[in-house]
């Protein structure tokens, strides 16, 4: 079994991210979900959706959420996911690079993935003067 992932965002960025990486990768070998929040959603009624997104992705092994903005909606919905029982790890800022460096490093456990996650979406800036 693997780590869940868990893309919840502002409507419209987790979806397109999934189906690229998907196009991409071919085969994407960790279960992958998005839960994207509408911008006027009520993080008190979106709870109980976002937490059963949650459990589908979830192997046993935990979940590994990516958010695309830290202190916003999608973010602060995120936080509560992590104190509902299942084992959680956040990373935001959300990107193509990351979620594909995550997709290639399917074998770790979830306290190795935050990093990984990290280091791909950091990796993935290149400033070209060209």
């Amino acid at each position: 079994m693997a780590v869940g992932i868990l893309l919840v965002t502002h409507p419209g960025i987790g979806n397109a991210t999934i189906a690229v990486a998907a196009r991409l990768l071919r085969n994407l070998p960790l279960k992958v979900e998005a839960f994207e929040v509408p911008l006027d959603g009520d993080p008190d009624e979106l709870l109980p959706k976002a937490s059963a997104a949650l459990r589908r992705v979830d192997g046993g092994f935990g979940v590994l959420v990516l958010t695309d903005l830290y202190g916003a909606t999608p973010s602060n919905l995120a936080a509560r996911l992590a104190h509902l029982g299942t084992p959680v790890r956040r990373v935001s800022a959300l990107n193509l690079p990351m979620l594909l460096r995550v997709m290639n490093y399917p074998e770790l456990e979830l306290d190795d993935l935050p990093a990984v996650a990290a280091a791909g979406a950091r990796n993935g800036v290149i400033h070209d003067d060209a």
